[in-house]
């Protein structure tokens, strides 16, 4: 008889609920729901709606379950770096989403206290002004920790709702800029300075580990960081290149261990936990811009039309994807206006200069990673929502000089299946 698996994989912009199982020693999956996300303004701020999330992922177990009634286990993936803070079982509103501003106020304050080079030492995780440690510090500095006893990652936080288990995992820890790259365990030193509470820092947990039970089926810890669920999901030959291509483009390689040498500092690489390795990568601008110009452009026009007239346009301005001016803008027509000295005539020319602009980045990302790692890679595999776009996959191979593998898989939720359908994994 199958056993059946569930992966819940939660992105930026929506969640699916994959139910997998093993058939003639292939995984076979089946997506039995899918639903909205996206964060709200709330005071002026961005927040995530964690009660829908919580309503979307168990009305999607029920589904599944109605179509499988004999799941074997159950797992979440999510985005990472944001979090909910708990007095003991209450929870504290707003769940801030990491693309708010309000750390913006506080990142020189976190360096005066640790100097951002003794930082990446230590932990190997790039500068983001949205890592966890900014968000934690801000917390700190508006009272907001006050009496607090937990903070859960997104995933681990679902996890607890269903099963009223607290754990904290491993990879998605590693998104925090508070995990030891050494250790892989949160940094006491760096928590000590900050002057954060320490008991929000416990022992984390692996890729594999039981967490509970939520209507007979076993909630386990995948990698739950979708980053590191998709690039255990990407059937990869050999070491080589890989971009998990979404709202942003995470472009790495795995590595048996982390580099936190100055070279990779100022390339702004990150070390961030896989499952037996680390995932030495580099978050940069993805699909983020494309889909806000087409909010903005075309809302109505599929992606296949938007490819086409990108296509067709010779406009052959490009842009710094991952230019500050791109992150949060009101309007992503007026970020590019107002960057390009010759301004798009059509939408198709948008869509180019965006595509061509995100092509030159994944360049520039290989190359400083060729440097640091003395290493020289043939292939590059791209898994994700950009890796159904042969107009964006063939200018990254002609920028690149690469072999650019385009898997339109959902690699993130084969990941997830991966390590519930292997066990407990030691990492």
């Amino acid at each position: 008889m199958k056993k059946h698996f569930l992966a819940i994989d939660i992105g930026a912009s929506s969640g699916r609920h994959i139910v997998g199982w093993l058939e003639d020693g292939a995984v076979q999956t089946k997506e039995v729901y899918r639903f909205p996300n996206g964060v709200a303004e709330q005071d002026s701020h961005l927040a995530w709606d964690v009660d829908a999330l919580l309503s979307h992922v168990k009305e999607g177990i029920d589904r599944a379950l109605e179509r499988f009634p004999d799941i074997e286990s159950l797992s979440i993936d999510t985005w990472g770096c944001d979090y909910v803070l708990l007095q003991g079982e209450d929870e504290i509103r707003p769940c801030y989403a990491y693309r708010d501003s309000r750390t913006e106020a506080i990142i020189d304050a976190v360096h005066e206290k640790i100097p951002f080079e003794e930082l990446y030492a230590r932990t190997g995780c790039q500068f983001q002004p949205f890592n966890t440690i900014y968000q934690l510090y801000d917390d700190l500095q508006k009272g907001r920790l006050e009496g607090v006893t937990d903070f859960l990652m997104i995933p681990e936080y679902l996890m607890w709702k269903l099963t009223g288990v607290k754990v904290r995992e491993y990879t998605n820890a590693t998104t925090t800029g508070l995990v030891n790259a050494e250790t892989r365990e949160f940094d006491s030193e760096i928590v000590r300075r900050l002057g954060l509470p320490e008991g929000l820092f416990p022992k984390l947990n692996q890729p594999g580990t039981a967490v509970g039970e939520y209507k007979g089926i076993k909630v386990v810890l995948c990698a739950t960081h979708d980053t590191a669920s998709a690039v255990e999901g990407i059937p990869m030959d050999g070491e080589q290149l890989y971009i998990s291509s979404g709202t942003w483009s995470l472009l790495g390689v795995k590595s048996p261990a982390p580099l936190t040498d100055e070279n990779s500092r100022l390339a702004n690489y990150s070390n961030e936990g896989g499952v037996g390795y680390i995932r030495y990568q580099k978050n940069i601008m993805g699909m983020w811009v494309v889909n806000r110009l087409r909010d903005e452009l075309c809302p109505d026009k599929p992606f296949p039309e938007i490819v086409r007239a990108a296509e067709e346009s010779a406009f052959d301005g490009v842009v710094d994807a991952n230019a500050q001016c791109f992150l949060a803008p009101e309007s992503m027509k007026a970020a590019f206006d107002g960057t390009l000295s010759i301004r798009p005539e059509s939408t198709g020319d948008y869509f180019c200069c965006a595509y061509r602009s995100l092509a030159l980045s994944y360049r520039d990302a290989i190359r400083e990673l060729e440097e640091n790692t003395g290493k020289t890679y043939e292939k590059l595999y791209i898994v994700g929502g950009g890796a159904k776009n042969a107009f964006l996959n063939a200018l990254t191979q002609e920028a690149t000089g690469k072999e650019v593998i385009a898997l339109p898989i959902e690699a993130t939720a084969l990941g997830n299946l991966k390590i519930q359908m292997e066990g407990v994994i030691s990492c």
